[in-house]
């Protein structure tokens, strides 16, 4: 029956049945509400068109947590999850570490596409 219980997991991290005491304010939230949308802005301008690019917020035993997601055009979708600790909700997410996540998912979605086409297509413009 622990499957049901939200708070069940590993000994010692969480007590069955006791939420964690990680509170998130109004700012913070929308502070990650913000980082998130810019990891998603700069995912699409490194992708052209035909990626969808999208951002999930929720609220886990472990605090807040947010995915990015992108569907290429062909292959399987590619995401990037994290969960920011009260540190990096306070001061933000810094621009280095959404950059990275916006490269590593535009890189990941194109392999995706590469491993799906593969080389067999002759391009027809240069």
């Amino acid at each position: 029956m622990n499957g049901n219980n939200p708070y069940a997991g590993a000994p010692g991290v969480v007590d069955a049945g006791q939420p964690t005491d990680f509170d998130v304010s109004m700012s913070q939230v929308r502070t990650l509400r913000h980082a998130v949308a810019g990891i998603v802005a700069q995912t699409e301008m490194y992708l052209p068109e035909g990626y969808a690019v999208g951002s999930e917020l929720s609220y886990g035993t472990d605090g807040p947590q947010a995915t990015v997601a992108v569907q290429p055009p062909a292959g399987r979708p590619v995401s990037a999850g994290f969960t920011p600790d009260e540190d990096d909700l306070e001061s933000g997410l810094t621009d280095e570490d959404c950059d990275e996540v916006a490269r590593g998912l535009a890189a990941s979605a194109a392999f995706q596409v590469m491993n799906t086409v593969g080389d067999d297509i002759t391009p027809t413009a240069r």
